[in-house]
């Protein structure tokens, strides 16, 4: 309707150019403009809104609403939130509404919405440190940021402005600032979540989703030290594969993995080494990323992890850093490189696998102390001062500002690199149309 309204405005306008140009009393300047005004006002009217920050409303909650701060020791992951949450809605006319950031309560959602049925929906997790020196800081948050909306693009779910949707959840954190907790081995969980809200059932893309996020102070992952973990290594059950959606943070990612969870608990394993193909290609641990620390043949040690253009491998920030900051030390050589059982089993027996470790934003390490491989538990070393450690305590210092580093953002100072590499976040090459 509005297309045909602007046709016949335009049309009268032409009409009316050549009627004044038969006169020559016509400017054309004049006419052009009025153009591409009409143009102008009818293309704002039906462009769907950008996500925007600046349009960002609060409500504070209440003193007698707000809940007690449990001690460091008591928080367990994910059962404690913090007074406040943020939601954006987004609907495919009107695009992207107003940031609310109300008292933490629940919503109502219709029992036919799209992520009920068909799983349309995805997450990210994130955290904010409270440093030292007592400053809040988040870490790598544009890489967040990134990786949502590649997941959001598989989900066939809206993207959004990264640096508009941070700035939502940095006054979040900021409003909230009381539960992050003050110990250097704690901090405050985020986790954004977007969902398809649509009240249909038919197998399509949802016009309508909510993008909200909430937050939960955390405690040690450790509480009490490492805790070396053993790993099923069965290549009977597979997580992801080519062309799928291994690559995405989507919650349909993770349910499938409970039940070859409890499956590894029967082997006497804590989680499951995923495996793919015929030659049992290593591609992640449980929910996280994988590095492998082999001995060369020319005696350097080599730090492996596999890489990300299969497709079936999750590019997580916790990787990527480790990857980057252990590739600037010169007794390690560092390698994004296809890896199998065959050559980690092979290592093993000739004493070279030195140790293995899963990363992740909850653990940062993890390190693997067993491979049930073939029937056999096979050990693995966990030196007390190995590279898992080593690695643990360089990035704590960062989380926790006793090291300066720019991938620490100080949610008061904000100064966020829009430069910043954030290539691991395309769609792989396996999951190219």
């Amino acid at each position: 309707m509005a297309s045909t309204g602007l046709a016949r405005r335009c049309r009268s306008i032409f009409q009316t150019q050549a009627s004044l140009a038969q006169k020559n009393t016509t400017n054309p300047k004049v006419v052009l403009f009025q153009i591409s005004e009409i143009v102008s006002r009818w293309q704002s009217t039906v462009s769907p809104l950008h996500l925007d920050s600046s349009k960002l409303e609060v409500e504070q909650a209440v003193l007698a609403d707000m809940k007690p701060k449990p001690p460091v020791d008591q928080l367990a992951f994910g059962k404690v939130f913090t007074d406040h949450m943020l939601t954006i809605d987004w609907t495919k006319d009107g695009g992207w509404e107003t940031p609310q950031i109300k008292p933490f309560a629940n919503f109502s959602i219709h029992p036919g919405s799209k992520v009920l049925h068909y799983a349309q929906e995805l997450f990210e997790g994130m955290k904010a440190y409270r440093g030292v020196d007592g400053k809040i800081r988040l870490f790598r948050p544009m890489h967040n940021m990134a990786r949502m909306n590649l997941t959001a693009s598989r989900a066939c779910l809206p993207a959004f402005d990264g640096h508009e949707f941070l700035e939502c959840i940095r006054k979040l954190v900021v409003i909230d600032s009381d539960w992050v907790p003050h110990d250097t081995s704690s901090s405050l969980y985020i986790r954004p979540t977007m969902i398809g809200m649509e009240p249909t059932l038919g197998v399509a893309p949802s016009d309508e989703a909510r993008l909200y996020v909430l937050l939960c102070p955390v405690g040690p992952y450790y509480s009490t030290g490492f805790k070396p973990v053993n790993l099923l290594c069965d290549p009977n059950y597979v997580r992801a594969w080519p062309g799928g959606c291994g690559y995405t943070k989507m919650g349909s990612n993770y349910a499938p993995t409970l039940w070859t969870q409890k499956i590894a608990e029967q082997h006497g394993c804590h989680q499951c080494l995923w495996l793919f193909g015929e030659d049992h290609e290593i591609t992640e641990v449980g929910a996280m990323n994988l590095f492998i620390l082999l001995r060369g043949e020319d005696g350097r040690n080599e730090l492996v992890t596999p890489p990300l253009n299969t497709g079936i491998i999750l590019p997580g920030v916790t990787r990527r850093s480790i990857i980057e900051m252990t590739s600037t030390w010169t007794d390690l050589k560092v390698s994004e490189r296809k890896i199998t059982m065959g050559e980690v089993m092979e290592a093993q027996e000739d004493g070279r696998l030195l140790e293995m470790f899963g990363s992740g934003t909850a653990a940062v390490v993890s390190p693997v102390g067993g491979l049930h491989y073939g029937g056999k538990l096979h050990k693995i070393a966990t030196p007390e001062d190995g590279l898992a450690v080593r690695i643990m305590a360089a990035m704590s210092d960062i989380y926790y500002g006793k090291v300066a580093s720019p991938w620490a953002v100080d949610v008061e100072e904000w100064n966020v690199d829009r430069a910043q590499n954030l290539a691991d976040y395309k769609q792989p090459e396996a999951a190219r149309l």
